[in-house]
């Protein structure tokens, strides 16, 4: 019994563990939302709440109805299934006004390489390319027609 003679601080110690683990439990009973863990380590409410929120893209249709040269040429070539906003950004505004926004050209060199860049986990004929080996950090645009690839930038194939 000796031993336990001066232990009464263990005692408090383990007394303000536990009274800091009931309050542990209030609080995350309070922060952590209703729906979490209903899909693995999701909120199961975001779906719902990203699906209410207003859409940004105008749709290829509204880009090709004033764009319809570019849209001629790139249903000729290998992006033709490719959306516009995929590569220029939503641009729901642009179609509604086109004075108010004016898109900016992506930079071809990050923008390609983001499909482009080879890896094995692509399949076997998709256009694969090592951007350092093959440009060097040069646009893409400059030897390729962005909107038909298979086209060079002078219009050759």
């Amino acid at each position: 019994m000796n031993q336990f003679k001066d232990a009464g601080h263990l005692f408090r110690f383990a007394g303000l563990f536990v009274l800091a683990f009931l309050v542990f439990l209030v609080v995350r009973h309070f922060v952590v939302p209703k729906s979490f863990g209903e899909y693995g380590h999701y909120r199961g409410a975001a779906i719902g709440e990203i699906a209410a929120l207003p859409i940004h893209y105008a749709g290829h249709q509204a880009c090709e109805s004033c764009h319809s040269d570019v849209a001629d040429l790139k249903s000729h070539g290998k992006h033709a299934h490719v959306n516009c906003e995929a590569c220029h950004g939503a641009l729901e505004k642009h179609a509604e006004d086109p004075t108010s926004v004016t898109p900016k050209l992506p930079d071809t060199a990050v923008l390609c390489a983001r499909c482009h860049t080879a890896t094995a986990a692509k399949p076997k004929g998709f256009p694969q390319v090592d951007p350092e080996q093959h440009s060097s950090g040069v646009p893409c645009q400059t030897c390729h027609q962005p909107h038909s690839p298979a086209v060079d930038a002078g219009g050759a194939k």
